[in-house]
């Protein structure tokens, strides 16, 4: 049987005391909310810890959604589903529901939070791509405060990300802009599985034509970042099938896939240009019904 190893447990009251813990214990100490990555990891003796702060308590203080004119706060402590059901969410920005239908299966959804998905920073994970694809910032908090940092600075490389030993993540912010809308798809093996390939795009629109477009991608190597040739080559342009197969393309050429279990890496190539696409055509058509 898979076991952990042998472990102390502490239980974080709040943000202040969870920082407190970091810095009195160390560089062996790590955060728990939903368990989900870390867990597993300490099963199978990959992750090597001395101590556990379980920062569930937190809930109340970091679990929150708000939705202003100009900008989504969403708190580290948001569980999946609260993502998911959150209908004030998914009408400024209906890529987060699109991407947590497909997260996992409901009892992670009732458990995992976006900040634990965030920290553990998969190149395969769902959320980490929705956050790249809206531009998204990442607020971290330690002893000294508080620092902002994007989601291309916040991910320095696979499971490794910006907060520090002694650090939290407590937020993350979502830039609202006027004439724009999102959308997400993925392909998976099985329901819930982690994604072959998926793609996030979201479109802003001034009249008839593109004023701004991102597009993220996970699980077809470490950058995720934007794709700026994509955004370079739609600005200023009327919506179209070619031009959507024209983005397509940018995404195969600029993704790095490895050939793995889960396929090979030309086949993912060939889903990132084609679920480019896909999401391109439905965030376009969300504009329109607004």
């Amino acid at each position: 049987m898979q076991v952990p190893g042998p472990i102390e447990y502490e239980r974080a009251t709040s943000v202040d005391h969870a920082v407190g813990l970091l810095e009195r214990l160390g560089e062996e100490a790590r955060l728990v909310a939903g368990g989900h990555s870390l867990l597993p990891m300490m099963k199978l003796r990959l992750a090597n810890l001395e101590y556990l702060i379980d920062i569930n308590d937190l809930h109340d203080e970091l679990g929150h959604i708000t939705v202003s004119d100009d900008e989504v706060r969403i708190g580290a402590m948001a569980r999946h589903r609260e993502l998911l059901e959150s209908d004030e969410l998914a009408a400024v920005f209906p890529i987060f529901r699109d991407a947590e239908r497909v997260i996992a299966d409901p009892v992670v959804r009732n458990r995992g939070t976006i900040g634990g998905s965030l920290c553990q920073a998969d190149p395969s994970e769902d959320l980490s791509a929705v956050c790249t694809t809206l531009n998204a910032s990442c607020v971290i908090r330690s002893s000294q405060g508080e620092r902002v940092v994007s989601m291309e600075d916040f991910h320095r490389g696979p499971y490794e990300t910006a907060v520090g030993h002694d650090e939290i993540l407590t937020e993350i912010r979502v830039p609202v802009r006027p004439g724009g809308s999102s959308a997400y798809a993925k392909v998976e093996r099985r329901a819930g599985d982690w994604a072959v390939t998926s793609v996030g795009s979201a479109v802003w629109m001034d009249g008839p034509t593109i004023a701004d477009v991102r597009v993220g991608l996970a699980a077809v190597g470490p950058n995720t970042t934007g794709i700026p040739a994509i955004s370079q080559a739609l600005r200023g342009q009327e919506p179209s099938e070619e031009l959507y197969a024209q983005a397509g393309r940018l995404a195969a050429e600029n993704c790095n896939p490895a050939t793995d279990s889960r396929g090979s890496a030309d086949y993912k190539r060939h889903l990132a240009d084609e679920l480019t696409r896909r999401t391109l055509r439905t965030a376009v058509a969300r504009i329109g019904q607004h």
